[in-house]
Formats: C-alpha cells, structure tokens, sequence
C-alpha cells in the first residue's frame, strides 16, 4: 500500500481514523504512508503507531512524518507501535523537523533494537533537538539490529559534539553485518575529536563497501581531515565513497591527507569528493590529483572543489594527474569561483 497525503491538514482524527483503517489490513506486507507537512500531533502519532502494530505481516514499511509537531511521547508511541512489526526486514522513518529531544530517541532507540529480522534501516531525525545523549540511545538500539546491512542516518542540524560523535562511532561499529552506511553528522558541533572518533568506529565495520559521511558546516580542520584520511585507509572492502565536507576548515595539508588515505583503498571504483568553500590552494589541488590519480580501480569520479583559492598552477595539476587515471569512465569537476582564468581551463 502507497498512500500520501501530505500538506492536506489532517489532525490527531484524521490519524486516527487511518490507523483504523491500516489495523485491519491483514495481509499488509508494504506499507508507504506520506503525511508529511500536517499537524497530527503526538495523538495522531498514537493512533497511527497501534494500527501499524496490528500488521503483524509487515515487511517494509515507509512513514514519513516530517514537520509533523510530533514530540516526545508520540516518538514512544510510535517506537512502541513499529516494535511490534516482528517481521519487519526494512524500516524507512521520516521525523525530520519536529519536536524531537534525546528522550525521543531514547524511545526510537528502545524500540529499533527490538528488530531482529532487520536488514534495512533508514532514519532521518534532522532538524531536532537531538544532542550527545540522544546520539548515545539511537547507537545502543541499533547496535542490536544484527542482521543490518544498510543504515542510513541523519542527525544534522543540531546539537550532536565529541560525546554523540564517539558514542555513534562505539555503537554502529557493532553491526557486524553492515555494508552501506550513510551518516550525516552535517551542521553539527563536530571538531577534530569527533573526526577522530567516527574515523576510529568506522574502520572497525569490516564488511563496509558504500560509505557517506556528510561533516559539511563543521570544524574538523587539517587534523580531522588527516584522521578521515588514515581511517578510509583502511576500509579494505570499500567500493563506493562519497565525502561531504563543505566549509569544514580544511586546507591544502587536510587535502593531502585525504588524498592519501583514499588513494589506498585498493578496491574503490566510486568516489564522490565535496570540499567546496575550504582553504584549498595549488599545492591542495596538486596533492588531491596526484593521489587520486593511484586509484587504479576508480572508473567514477566528482570532485566539487568550488569556492577555494585554486589559480592556474592548481587547474594544471589537476588536469594532469586526473588525465592518469586509466580506468575512468565518468567524470564531473567542479572548480566554480576559484582564481582560474584561460590558461587553467
């Protein structure tokens, strides 16, 4: 079943009379229900969470609940209700922007750990008010979900520092069966300690071959980079890598790193690199191509180095190191309102 009703004014009722409805739906093995941009309130979320609870068959399930005025007590009313879906092997939740605390994750957490047949999990909690402890409880539940193999987790814009950054990292690393993982840890209050701390967790999940992290608007600098750079190095398996690291504080040694440490990941064949509005000079550039240029197994290549300080020296570099790399087959570049002029194009 794919229902969507969003941005159509439906209140605590109007959810109540849908959950009374899904109740009865039996045999229900998917479920999309869209009631983004609407006022059902923790009431709403109540009625919706015991109806989802009866399909005791279900398989997947897609709820989106974005801007929903949904705080603590119908995230536990949710958590409870989706706990009971024992069958469940994919979960996709939406709650981004609504009233959402450490004590709702709490929730979520206690009910997502109950998911013993889970392969699939995609959360998307940004815009809250989740800080380093709600980062702790999301951690501990997942970690229990031992058949994972695909998370995709959403935390930006908020309050998460070193404590939630360390506690995602100590916790996530658990999923012993993971081999996608997503996380967006943007817009948040991530230094080089965090950095540090994700970098450490990461190269821990053995059986990882697609990784997003998303640390753009934060202050990991030079040396965050350089543990980024040291912990992909070491993700042996890793086949796809898409780095957002827009206006994070780095420079030409943060890209050396980087640079460095991707060009070890012998089994990379997709990478996607977004340093836009950082500190990178010629030297950064040149650094970044040379590297990147001993990735003898990458055939797809986007690199956003826009807003940084590249002149023609640096779009020389660039141009021939990426000219070395044999195997690329797809290539976007994008070097916008840098110092380049004819002779670097």
């Amino acid at each position: 079943m794919d229902l969507s009703l969003h941005e159509k004014g439906i209140r605590d009722n109007g959810a109540k009379y849908l959950g009374e409805r899904i109740s009865k739906c039996v045999t229900l093995i998917f479920l999309h229900l869209d009631l983004s941009g609407n006022s059902i309130g923790d009431s709403g979320a109540k009625y919706l969470g015991e109806g989802i609870s009866k399909c005791v068959t279900l398989t997947s399930l897609h709820l989106d609940l974005d801007h929903s005025s949904i705080g603590d007590k119908g995230t536990m009313y949710l958590g409870e209700g989706i706990s009971k879906c024992v069958t469940l092997t994919s979960l996709h939740l939406d709650l981004s922007s609504n009233s959402i605390g450490d004590n709702s994750a709490k929730y979520l957490g206690e009910g997502i750990s109950k998911y013993v047949t889970l392969t699939s999990l995609h959360l998307n909690l940004s815009r809250n008010s989740i800080g380093d402890r709600g980062a702790k409880y999301l951690g501990e539940g997942i970690s229990k979900c031992v058949t994972l193999t695909s998370l995709h987790l959403d935390l930006d814009h908020r309050c998460i520092g070193d404590k939630g950054a360390m506690y995602l990292a100590e916790w996530i690393h658990k999923c012993v069966t993971l081999t996608s993982l997503h996380l967006d840890l943007g817009c948040n209050i991530i230094d080089e300690n965090s950095a540090k701390y994700l970098a450490e967790g990461i190269v821990k999940i053995v059986t990882l071959t697609f990784l997003h992290l998303n640390l753009s608007s934060t202050s990991i600098g030079d040396n965050g980079a350089e543990y980024l750079g040291e912990g992909i190095s070491k993700c042996v398996t890793l086949t796809s890598l898409h780095l957002d690291l827009y206006h994070s504080s780095i420079g030409d040694k943060g890209a050396m790193y980087l640079g460095e440490g991707i060009s070890k990941c012998v089994t990379l064949t997709s990478l996607n690199l977004s340093l836009t509005e950082n500190s990178i000079h010629d030297n950064g550039a040149n650094y970044l191509g040379e590297k990147i240029s001993k990735c003898v197994t990458l055939t797809s290549f986007i690199l956003d180095l826009g807003c940084n300080i590249i002149g023609e020296n640096g779009a020389k570099y660039l141009g021939e190191e990426i000219s070395k790399s044999a195997t690329l087959t797809s290539l976007v570049l994008s070097l916008q309102k840098n110092s380049i002029q004819d002779n670097g194009a």
